[in-house]
């Protein structure tokens, strides 16, 4: 499947509406009780991205991207204005913001992750668009300048040489969600001073 690597307007994205998603199933028994079955173990992302069109020149640069990208057939990057960072909103990301694994003196590969945690729960989100220039690595609390490089279309971190054996290694970084277009069709509205609007134009996030 196709995917380009060039990022949504983020003028129009700071306006767009959506957030994370989850299919649970559930069941009420004839005794008022319920039965919950998660049936996605991952959130998925929605967003509507007419909200963020405020200008003319806002919709004809959607309607350009939406026929760049062919519709729903090609995934591109967005930037979650709600949900973009390794840390919190109020920081910048740092070497220690997120753990992506333990050195074992063999494995130089390692996935960008960002880890969702509240009391006792915790849910692991796979980073795969990392933002090129922003990611930060650190082995054993100690950040390192060189010696590794991320691929900016997968988020996995490659090492020129193994991490030692117990080392934390953990990475801070700015990401993006790789979305597509979820509709065919851009109905797009005239008013009598010749501005237009989109009702709705909804993105979905792409999981591989």
């Amino acid at each position: 499947m196709a995917f380009h690597e060039v990022r949504f307007p983020d003028a129009i994205s700071r306006g767009a509406r959506g957030g994370p998603e989850r299919r649970t199933q559930v069941v009420e028994l004839a005794s008022g009780d319920e039965e919950r079955n998660a049936s996605w173990a991952n959130s998925r992302r929605r967003y509507d991205i007419a909200y963020g069109i405020r200008r003319a020149d806002d919709l004809a640069a959607v309607v350009a991207f939406f026929e760049a990208r062919n519709g729903r057939l090609c995934g591109f990057r967005f930037k979650d204005w709600a949900d973009y960072t390794s840390c919190l909103p109020s920081q910048a990301p740092g070497p220690l913001d997120q753990v992506i694994g333990t050195g074992d003196g063999a494995t130089t590969l390692f996935p960008l992750v960002k880890r969702y945690i509240s009391g006792a729960q915790t849910w692991t989100r796979a980073i795969t668009r990392p933002v090129a220039g922003t990611t930060r690595i650190a082995l054993g609390g100690v950040e390192q300048a060189e010696g590794w490089a991320v691929d900016p279309s997968s988020g996995f971190v490659t090492f020129a040489a193994p991490p030692a054996n117990g080392a934390a290694i953990t990475a801070g970084f700015e990401f993006d969600v790789p979305v597509r277009f979820d509709t065919d069709t851009l109905d797009v509205t005239l008013d009598l001073e010749r501005m237009g609007s989109i009702p709705s134009i909804p993105l979905l996030e792409i999981r591989r």
